[in-house]
């Protein structure tokens, strides 16, 4: 567990974008559907949270870099480089949320311009995603050189977005849309979540290079991945059974909690090409 935490600006800033990124999409979706007013000033109100925790991760980004500027030096390869790409989506994508909230919140949004506001800023959003899962589909570290990669960021964006959109939506009383499908989608997450967690433990024996076994670099990949799948599978559990504020809340930090550790793990994996990759 201990290899991954050097990475912890990182951890951050997967998790908590990823999580925005799907918890905006089940915005998006909610807000294409007719709406009273009552209902739709709540649902921008709580948006805010929304882009408080894409702020937060992005901020954990900087943290990384070490300055605002290398930030900016980042986007000198936009095109060619997955990073550069990554930054510019994401950005883009905060920018047009950002606009969208603070046009909305002052109740200035055409409805037209703003459904069509909504599927561009979330198409914006599933880019900056794939560009995100594809900075580390790298040939040369082979523990993330699969399709496991892409496809656990992908299932954080379902399982944080999902918990997220549900604990700040439900609580609307003036709401005239249904969630109860968050609750089996989140469940098929986790589902999946677990397959992919028993596949990866079970191939990490077969990859190693010359100074390196993959096993060997997360020797507690098992309890932390059980502990893991425990927190989703409660998290589950709250949201299909409650409606109360609170249970709900405590749903979304048992689902970061979870998701946090699954990406501590990811980074801890990270290892090179040596002389020879056996897998």
């Amino acid at each position: 567990m201990n290899a991954g935490l050097h990475e912890l600006p990182l951890i951050f800033f997967t998790v908590l974008a990823q999580s925005a990124v799907g918890a905006f999409l089940v915005f998006t979706f909610v807000l294409l559907q007719s709406q009273n007013d009552k209902s739709r000033r709540y649902i921008h109100r709580v948006m805010f949270v929304v882009l408080v925790l894409l702020g937060l991760g992005f901020v954990a980004s900087i943290l990384h870099l070490g300055s605002p500027l290398r930030a900016f030096n980042s986007l000198n390869r936009v095109g060619a480089s997955m990073l550069s790409n990554e930054i510019a989506s994401g950005a883009v994508f905060f920018v047009l949320a950002g606009l969208y909230w603070l046009i909305a919140i002052l109740d200035k949004m055409p409805a037209a311009l703003g459904k069509l506001w909504l599927i561009v800023t979330s198409v914006v959003g599933l880019v900056f995603m794939y560009m995100m899962a594809h900075v580390y589909f790298l040939a040369t570290v082979p523990t993330w050189h699969s399709a496991l990669t892409p496809l656990a960021f992908y299932l954080t964006v379902v399982v944080g977005g999902l918990a997220l959109g549900y604990a700040l939506l439900e609580p609307n009383s003036a709401k005239t849309y249904h969630l109860s499908w968050v609750k089996g989608l989140y469940a098929i997450g986790v589902l999946l979540i677990a397959i992919c967690v028993v596949y990866q433990g079970a191939s990490l024996g077969q990859i190693h290079s010359s100074v390196q076994q993959a096993a060997a670099l997360v020797p507690d990949y098992a309890p932390m991945m059980v502990l893991r799948l425990c927190l989703l599978g409660i998290a589950a559990v709250l949201l299909a059974k409650s409606k109360n504020a609170a249970v709900l809340l405590l749903a979304v930090v048992l689902t970061f909690a979870g998701e946090l550790i699954g990406r501590t793990l990811f980074y801890g994996l990270h290892m090179t090409v040596g002389m020879a990759v056996g897998g």
